[in-house]
């Protein structure tokens, strides 16, 4: 530092050098302030300038996200009709409706809904329900509210008897003789059975009003893993089949994840298999495919197609288990001789009706298992979704007529 202090002298430039250490950090603290400040004001100007940029293009982005919203105004809109002429401003039929916020899983809401069209209900020739239910949906606690419903609405109330061995596909024989049978109860009434979907026209007889319930594919398989599983299924079917045998109890104890990791034969969802028997509940679009060999093979894109035709030509309504308010209300207006006070009736029993078939034996089965076996449910969830959205469109059609404003 001398060194550097005689080179300023003889440039003829005074220094000032402390002498105490208190002198030199009084120094560097000055320092290091007149830094700070100058710095400082350099942000201060470019921050400025920045802003000023940012106002302009803020300007600019905002009349884009006028225009932006407009556009997905425009095609957020659906237009209701319900038959007449639906190019015609002054037909009451159609209504432009904003779709609910939230409420509706994309691709619904880009095309027209037409309320004929989602209502087979009209299409029925007897004032018959077939409600040919799907297991592990809820499909007990709405056969329960039916029953209930039957004395408020005056219909008579049907439904399949236990069987120790329940047959869901039919040979075409039987199937004929369950249209027959069904066809003969004196309308109005109800038929409750797990049955494939049955084409009563294909034997001759009348069609029916056709309902069901979905769910959640791989919720439901896990659902019906668990319930045959249960002590009070065993106990139940035991009084009603007292030569019954018991389960090994080694298969009763086995987990689903267990049985998912080790690759045992019941939880091996391989696509194509056509196995069938106690436990293998996987073909949710069984039950609508119908009863032919073609509808057998798991998670494939025939059975798939046909059971979308079947929901579409046939089902005044197809309920979604996760959107159960928004069933019944599908229920009470597009079937209304059967179903009208169905939500009255179901939440003045709600602690009673939401209990039935509920299994406190099932454990929780972790998401990274679900998602692993997700995997080979693809086609059985598009199906699912495929029926949650139609529910969904029966739901924005009753609000855009008016029917409903919850």
């Amino acid at each position: 530092m001398r060194g550097s202090v005689e080179q300023l002298i003889k440039n003829g430039k005074r220094f000032y050098v402390p002498r105490r250490p208190s002198e030199l950090l009084a120094l560097l603290a000055l320092s290091t302030t007149l830094f700070l400040f100058l710095h400082t004001r350099d942000l201060q100007v470019k921050l400025k300038e920045m802003e000023t940029r940012a106002t302009g293009e803020s300007a600019a982005s905002s009349s884009r996200g006028i225009a932006s919203s407009l556009a997905e105004s425009a095609v957020n809109t659906v237009v209701i009709t319900s038959g007449g002429d639906p190019t015609s401003s002054s037909s009451s039929s159609k209504i432009m409706l904003a779709a609910l916020a939230g409420t509706l899983p994309q691709g619904v809401v880009t095309e027209e809904i037409d309320v004929t069209a989602l209502n087979n209900t009209a299409r029925a020739k007897k004032d018959i329900i077939f409600f040919n239910r799907v297991p592990k949906v809820g499909s007990q606690t709405i056969m329960e509210l039916i029953r209930r419903l039957s004395h408020r609405n005056g219909f008579n109330f049907h439904r399949d008897k236990v069987q120790r061995v329940e047959s869901i596909r039919l040979a075409p024989r039987d199937e004929s003789y369950l249209a027959q049978v069904v066809s003969n109860y004196e309308p109005p009434s109800v038929y409750v059975k797990h049955v494939c979907f049955t084409n009563f026209t294909k034997y001759g007889y009348p069609e029916p009003i056709y309902i069901n319930l979905v769910r959640d594919p791989v919720e439901r398989v896990i659902s019906w893993y668990y319930y045959i599983r249960a002590p009070w299924y065993y106990v139940e079917r035991k009084q009603v089949f007292p030569d019954l045998p018991l389960p090994d109890p080694n298969w009763l104890k086995k987990d689903f994840e267990t049985c998912v990791l080790r690759g045992d034969r019941e939880c091996r969802f391989i696509e194509g298999e056509t196995r069938e028997g106690i436990g293998d509940h996987r073909r949710q679009t069984l039950f609508f495919c119908g009863h032919g060999e073609e509808c057998t093979p798991f998670n494939t894109e025939g059975a798939l197609q046909r059971a979308k035709a079947a929901v579409e030509r046939h089902y005044a309504v197809v309920g979604v288990l996760e959107e159960f308010n928004k069933t019944l209300s599908v229920f009470e207006h597009y079937i209304p001789r059967f179903f009208s006070g169905a939500s009255q009736v179901y939440w003045d029993s709600a602690h009673s009706l939401s209990k039935i078939n509920k299994n406190l034996y099932k454990p929780t089965v972790s998401e990274e298992i679900k998602n692993l076996v997700r995997q080979n449910f693809t086609r059985e969830t598009e199906f699912y979704q495929f029926c949650r959205q139609r529910l969904h469109k029966q739901y924005v059609a009753l609000h855009g007529l008016g029917l409903i404003s919850n």
